[in-house]
Formats: structure tokens, sequence, C-alpha cells
């Protein structure tokens, strides 16, 4: 494993132990054992070493991608993208929601955001290009809107997640729910 990998695991259990804004690069370098400079080495900022952890270290975004290859029957695709999506969501929940604690870490990471030609917008924009290839394959209506059709399923996705973590009682597996959640905005679709 390199030097950044040990890095990136690092960032990401300290800021699971400690939160986003209370985790310091001092704190990630020390758990990789490597100095502060180290860490710029890779990562021209904490909010650059963030996006990374949030990209290379969220266990449902490489499962996310993977579902949008589809080549399954379409509620079965779809059911597999709800799924990657609570995952994601759900991993990434408590680092992201402290982001909005701290102004000045929310500004950095947007800018990240920018420079690098990503945000959480880009997974709207896969889901409906996703749709879209299905749409021009003949598998959803032709006035479908696959924009609107891949923020009701991906909000749905990111609400189940937001509730796991508020404990609320009686909530439906995940299975169950991304199962629904897929067969309803099939429905919508076809």
């Amino acid at each position: 494993m390199g030097t950044r990998d040990v890095i990136l695991d690092a960032a990401a259990k300290v800021v699971a132990e400690q939160g986003l804004v209370n985790a310091t690069t001092r704190q990630i370098a020390r758990a990789a054992g490597f100095t502060e400079a180290a860490l710029y080495k890779h990562f021209t900022n904490k909010a650059d070493l963030l996006l990374a952890v949030v990209r290379e270290r969220s266990p449902g975004f490489t499962e996310f991608a993977r579902a949008l290859r589809g080549g399954g029957e379409l509620v079965d695709d779809l059911t597999a993208v709800a799924r990657a999506a609570i995952d994601f969501y759900r991993s990434g929940f408590p680092m992201l929601a402290s982001m909005f604690a701290d102004p000045d870490t929310l500004t950095a990471y947007k800018e990240e955001l920018r420079k690098h030609g990503v945000g959480p917008h880009k997974v709207n924009e896969a889901v409906a290009g996703y749709l879209r290839a299905q749409r021009e394959a003949g598998r959803v209506r032709p006035d479908a809107d696959v924009y609107a059709a891949a923020g009701l399923l991906l909000g749905a996705c990111f609400q189940h997640a937001f509730l796991h973590h508020m404990s609320a009682p009686g909530q439906r597996d995940d299975e169950e729910a991304a199962s629904g959640f897929a067969r309803t905005v099939l429905e919508s679709l076809a």
C-alpha cells in the first residue's frame, strides 16, 4: 500500500472518530504515521484530502458506479442503483453533514468540488444519463422526464439513509426500501 492510500485510510478513520470539523491534518498525519508535510505532497489542502476520502473510501461509490453499467432487467438495475446510493449516502452522511457546521470548511470543500468538476449533482446526472440510454433503447417511455426520475430515486435513498441516522422506528430494511423505490420510479417511466 502506497503513502497516499495509507493517508486516505487514516483520514477516513480519523473523520469517522472525530467528525469532520474536529479532524485535523495533524491527527490524520499522526494516524497515518507520517508528518503533515507528507499529506501535502499528495493533497493540496484538507478539502482536497476529504474529497479524495469521499470518492475513494466510500463503500457505496464503487457499487453505485458498477450498478449504472446496467445490462439486466431495468427494475433490477434501478434496485442496484438504489441499494448503492443508500450505502453511499449512509456512509458519507456523518462526514458531509458535519461540514455544514463549519462554513469555512464547506466553502473550501465546494471549491475543491468545482475545481475537480465533481459534486452531488453528478450522481443525479449519472442516473439520468443511464435512464436516457434506457429511453433511447425503448425501455422507458419517450416522454419520460429522466432527470426528475433520477432525483426522485436518489432523494428517496438520501432520506432513507438520513432516517437511519435518526433511528427512525419501524424503518424498512435497505433491500426492501431500494426495491420499493426502484419499482415506484419505474412505474412513472413505463
